[in-house]
Formats: C-alpha cells, structure tokens, sequence
C-alpha cells in the first residue's frame, strides 16, 4: 500500500506553506531522506526529506500553491499501486532541519479523506464531548466559514472533524451566505476605475512583517528621537581597517560598530533593552540581561531581521562575520528559526539605499529600534570654523510607555559618543586578532 506524506506541523505557530521546488517527479524512484520538496513559510524555506522509500505516484501540489498543515504533499510507493493508503505512524520519530524541529514527519492520525460521506454520516449540530479534535487546516476552514467548530460531531476517525464536515454545516447553516461569497469571486475585477490593476496576495516574509507593524503600531505608544553622530574618524577606522578584515575572510561595515556602541548604551539605559509583559494596569517591564541584537536584512520576499547572540561577549570583526553569515542565510531563505528569535534591541539601516532620518518601528514585543541613515558630508561649525565632517543621522523610535523621552536622549548620547570615539573599538579589534593596535 502506498504511502502518503503530509505537510507536517514544523511548529512556530505556522500553519500554511507555498511549494517553492520539488526535487522530484511523478515515476522517479525515491529513498527515505532523500530532499522531496522546497516549502516556503513566513519565516523561512524548508526542504522536506522523503519519509519513505518507493516511487512518487503522485504530487497533489505545484510549485506556487499553497498547502495547509495536514495537507498531501505526495504519494510514494510502488509502480502499478492506485490504492494510496495511511502508513503506520513512527511514535517519537522527529526529523531536524538545521536547528528546527519539525514535528512528526508521519503526521497526525488520518482524516476520513471521502468527498462525499454517507447520509448517516452528515456531522450533527450538536456540541462535541470533550475536546474538539480537528487539523489547523479544519479550524482555520471553520474560521473563514463562521462555523462554530464545537458544534459538529466529527465523522472522521475517533470523532475528528473533517473539512466535510465543517463544509456540510456550513451549507446548512448559511447557503445564501455561501452564495453570496461565490459571486464576489465571480465579481473581482483586474481593473478599477482608473485603469488596470494587479492584485499581489498579502503572504510569506510580508504577512508576518504586516501582522508585527500592526502589533507594534497597536500594541505601543511610539515616538521617534533624531539625532547626527559625527563618524569622520570612524569611516577612517572603518578604512583602515577594512583591508585586515577582508584577509581573515570578514566583510567589515559599520553596523558591528553600532552594535557595540548600542550595548554601551543599553547597559546604562536597561529600559531599552526590555519588553511589556501583560497590560499597563497590571503588568511588569521585562528588563533583559543579556544583549540579542537583530539586524534588519533587506531581501526579495520583505525584512527578514535575524538575531546575533550575545553581543556583549563577541569582539568587532566577530560579530560582522556573523551578521554578514546571517544576512547571506536570510536572503536565500535558508535561515534556521531560532536565528530569528530571542532578539532584545534591533537595528535597521536605510543608508546604503539612501535618505537620513526616518521613523522605524520596533520589532514587536521589543520596545525600541534604532534607525541608521546615509552617512554624508556636511559643513560642521568647530571651535568657531567650518569643517566638512561625515555625519551618520540616527532615529529611536521607542516605546513612551516604557521608556522616558529623556532615557532615550540618553540612550542616543552614549551610542553618539562611542561612534564618535572609536578607539574602544581598535581595542576590541585588537583582542579579536591578538595583535596591538
């Protein structure tokens, strides 16, 4: 009997997935863990290994759809088998992909896969016992439905709601509701009133960028604190330096910099480095210990902002190896969840792409990002005269709620004067290379 994979559960609350490749085609012959297929979450692109050995019958579906949790991905077994069948889960088996656990590969137990269940069978309106059992994939049907999941009697193995199911009530409760959602479809139009338009579904990196701006824009008072740093003797450092760097195999810029400015900072000034745990009646700042700094990584799909941990404990040309490595691994879509979480202050950079002061917005439950601007030359005043100095525009953008107008003033002050004087830089390069600089 042959044997069909699901879209397991990969965890991280994720419940859906794009099909970017499939490694394989209907009548290859495939081993177990061989890479299968290439899924795209919100966060990241995971390859999927083949959980069987045997030949792919079919793939239920093309690069570009999206599939649910729970959903088949592909049959496997042997040549001239139409009958596809479940396989007997392996309790406890898990596979790893790089530092994700993806859940069961065997997944869940199997719903009743009929179209059309017997008479007898038509789930009742009535309250299910206990708790209901149902894929995340059936719920969020029952969502986009308005069905109340709790009032069917699953007719799947051991009372487990299907997506019939859900879809049977549905139609009994509200036909002229599903009508009327028929003819919207019917109804979209490529074109308004003005001339044609295209529209791009709202998924992957830009859902979850989308849904944390919503959070932050809903969930805090933000305001924005500008400031200029004069960094001439840093790009001078930078320059320096950066020949050194490239021979070790590290791409020197300025935000490993930044980053050790910004945990100056954080230290003298904690309430940067927290979140809000509960509401302002009866909740506590979270003020964080450690110092996880994210860094806002520009990619084709949206911002993708992964983590470096333990900032504080890793030297300059340390942390731009890891950050240029974590860049690299966001922009291919390769990157591992857990280099994506944990973050306690983040840092965004719009200088390479030009423009100077902007308002960011923090990394939902963080309370403040710093912004970073094209640095420029511009006419300085010094001791009564005019000097042409290279000037770095910062803009904080924190939560009011948390922290003070004034800690943040702070705050940006200390990054300034680290910027500024970059000597506790060399020093830190110095110990990184073990030479004395």
């Amino acid at each position: 009997m042959a044997y069909k994979f699901k879209f397991p559960d990969i965890g991280e609350g994720l419940v859906e997935g794009v099909v970017v490749e499939w490694k394989v085609k209907e009548g290859d012959r495939v081993e177990e863990d061989q890479d299968l297929v290439d899924i795209e979450t919100e966060k990241a692109v995971f390859t999927l290994p083949s959980p069987a050995s045997g030949t792919v019958l079919e793939i239920h579906h093309r690069e570009g759809e999206t599939v649910h949790v729970g959903d088949i991905l592909i049959s496997i077994g042997e040549k001239g088998e139409e009958e596809v069948a479940k396989r007997p889960v392996a309790k406890g088996k898990k596979k790893v992909y790089g530092e994700a656990v993806v859940g069961l590969l065997e997944e869940a137990p199997e719903e009743e896969e009929a179209e059309k269940p017997p008479k007898e069978q038509v789930p009742a309106e009535l309250p299910a016992k206990g708790k209901v059992l149902a894929a995340p994939a059936v719920r969020k049907l029952a969502k986009e439905l308005n069905v109340d999941i709790s009032q069917i009697r699953g007719t799947g193995k051991g009372g487990r709601v299907t997506a019939q199911d859900v879809k049977n009530l549905a139609t009994k409760i509200s036909p002229v509701g599903k009508e009327k959602k028929e003819i919207e479809v019917k109804q979209v139009k490529k074109y308004d009133m003005y001339g044609y338009i295209t529209r791009v579904p709202l998924k992957g990196v830009k859902k979850v960028v989308a849904r944390k701006m919503s959070e932050a824009a809903s969930n805090a008072a933000l305001v924005t604190h500008h400031d200029d740093a004069d960094v001439t003797h840093l790009v001078e450092v930078r320059e320096a330096h950066k020949k050194y760097a490239k021979e070790k195999g590290v791409k020197l810029t300025y935000i490993p910099f930044v980053i050790k400015a910004v945990i100056e900072g954080l230290k003298r000034y904690p309430s940067l480095n927290s979140t809000l745990e509960g509401d302002v009646d009866e909740g506590y700042i979270i003020l964080k210990k450690y110092f996880n700094i994210g860094v806002a990584v520009d990619t084709p799909e949206g911002v993708i902002v992964p983590v470096i941990k333990g900032t504080d404990l890793k030297a300059v040309l340390e942390i731009a190896r890891e950050a240029d490595e974590l860049a690299e691994k966001a922009r291919q879509r390769k990157i591992d969840l857990a280099d994506l979480k944990g973050g306690s202050f983040t840092i965004t950079n719009v200088g390479f792409i030009g423009g100077t002061h902007f308002t960011p917005i923090p990394n939902h439950p963080e309370v403040a990002i710093l912004g970073l601007g094209r640095i420029e030359e511009r006419p300085v005043a010094r001791e009564g005269k005019v000097a042409v100095r290279k000037v770095m525009p910062l803009s904080l953008t924190f939560d009011h709620r948390v922290v003070d107008g004034a800690d943040a003033a702070r705050f940006v002050n200390t990054v300034k004067e680290y910027l500024e004087d970059p000597d506790l830089f060399l020093v830190e390069l110095g110990k990184q290379t073990g030479q004395s600089i």
